[in-house]
């Protein structure tokens, strides 16, 4: 039976898959914790805090052409003492006119259950191809 962090992380993962397709940066604060970091797939840029990540999607939304990513996840495994889970899995970039793969890799995200639901801490992305 999996852990009820899984399904509840999987609904907020696809939720935030599709606040990208949709450019909509009001569906993706509330899935951030404030002081959530990221760390880029090619150039290791880290982005850290909500604000920084907002500022930074609204550029990708505003780019010519777009990107779309998805992050398709694969594990999902909850801490036993702690409301935490690590989440691991593949991304994929692609061009929004065409659909066109143009990146891809691994990623894993730690996720922090709050008041809120679970809001994603920290995201590491690795392009392989």
């Amino acid at each position: 039976m999996s852990h009820p962090a899984d399904l509840a992380i999987r609904l907020r993962r696809a939720a935030f898959n599709q606040a990208l397709a949709d450019a909509d940066l009001a569906a993706i604060g509330p899935l951030l914790a404030p002081d959530v970091v990221l760390v880029t797939g090619s150039d290791s840029a880290v982005l850290t805090g909500r604000k920084a990540q907002l500022q930074a999607w609204k550029r990708e939304f505003a780019a010519s052409p777009r990107s779309i990513y998805l992050r398709t996840p694969a594990t999902i495994e909850a801490s036993a003492v702690e409301p935490i889970a690590l989440e691991q899995g593949e991304w994929q970039g692609r061009h929004a006119d065409s659909g066109a793969v143009y990146a891809s890799g691994r990623y894993c995200a730690k996720w922090r259950q709050s008041d809120a639901g679970w809001v994603i801490l920290a995201e590491i992305f690795v392009t392989m191809a």
